[in-house]
């Protein structure tokens, strides 16, 4: 009679539930591996930021797709368009526009249904799209402003293949890997327990450690510092985006215009 008078609860699902763990060991294990022969000059220097872009960028997009409930063999072929198109892109400037690879496999499955769970292939209103945009260029237009003042930084193109590839990344590996793990996957789990403020301190906290981390990234004070502070709004603001939206669109939008700006003040 007690089970009959009182409502059903269900338990809330683990934070970490369905994360591949043997994969991302593989991934470690492999990048270790990279790492160790590249210091003692038995690969280029160029191999270590493939195995970078494909063991870190992979370890977040996997994950966010095993939390999805995407099977194995599609979660594989994501992470095989992306090794492709870290070596394509070391190879050659040319090479970036293998980076559409891992979009087009997303948009695949977004399009099958699967990652409805991650914000993706739900309808998403012109205003949500607005919303992203106008944040995006918000926080873009004070990055320059700010980088012109104070570091007397200025927003240039010195070189139009180098950015147009750095761009190509972002696309399809830094924006899109962080999008869909830290807000399409990680808030929106940690939303389903806590509070919207908690969820948003726990996502972009993550957030700002995966670049903090980043071999590829600079770290000079000044730039840790200014990264710190742009990447949590971006955070923050994504994750308000995707809570308004519930679509992954606006937030993914407003990310790629913010690092669009980035890559034209020269910042590698």
């Amino acid at each position: 009679m007690w089970a009959l008078d009182q409502a059903y609860a269900p338990r809330a699902e683990r934070l970490l539930a369905d994360t591949p763990v043997a994969l991302l060991a593989w991934l470690a294990a492999g990048a270790a591996v990279v790492a160790l022969l590249v210091e003692v000059s038995l690969l280029p220097a160029s191999a270590f930021r493939v195995v970078v872009v494909t063991a870190g960028h992979g370890a977040l997009l996997v994950t966010a797709l095993a939390w999805a409930r995407v099977g194995s063999t599609s979660r594989g072929i994501a992470l095989a368009l992306l090794a492709v198109a870290a070596t394509a892109s070391a190879i050659g400037r040319a090479g970036a526009v293998a980076y559409l690879g891992p979009v087009i496999w997303i948009g695949v499955l977004a399009a099958r249904g699967q990652l409805a769970g991650l914000g993706l292939g739900t309808p998403v209103s012109l205003r949500a799209l607005a919303a992203g945009a106008c944040v995006g260029v918000g926080l873009s237009s004070h990055l320059l402003v700010s980088a012109s003042r104070t570091l007397g930084v200025r927003a240039h193109v010195d070189h139009a293949a180098e950015t147009l590839a750095w761009i190509a990344y972002d696309v399809g590996a830094n924006v899109l890997a962080a999008e869909c793990f830290f807000r399409g996957a990680l808030f929106d789990r940690a939303l389903r327990r806590w509070s919207f403020a908690t969820a948003t301190t726990v996502a972009t906290a993550a957030y700002l450690a995966r670049y903090l981390v980043d071999p590829l990234l600079p770290k000079s004070a000044e730039l840790v510092a200014g990264a710190v502070f742009y990447l949590a709004l971006l955070g923050v603001a994504n994750c308000w985006l995707l809570t308004r939206s519930q679509s992954l669109v606006p937030g993914l939008l407003s990310a790629l215009l913010f690092f669009a700006a980035y890559r034209t003040l020269g910042a590698r």
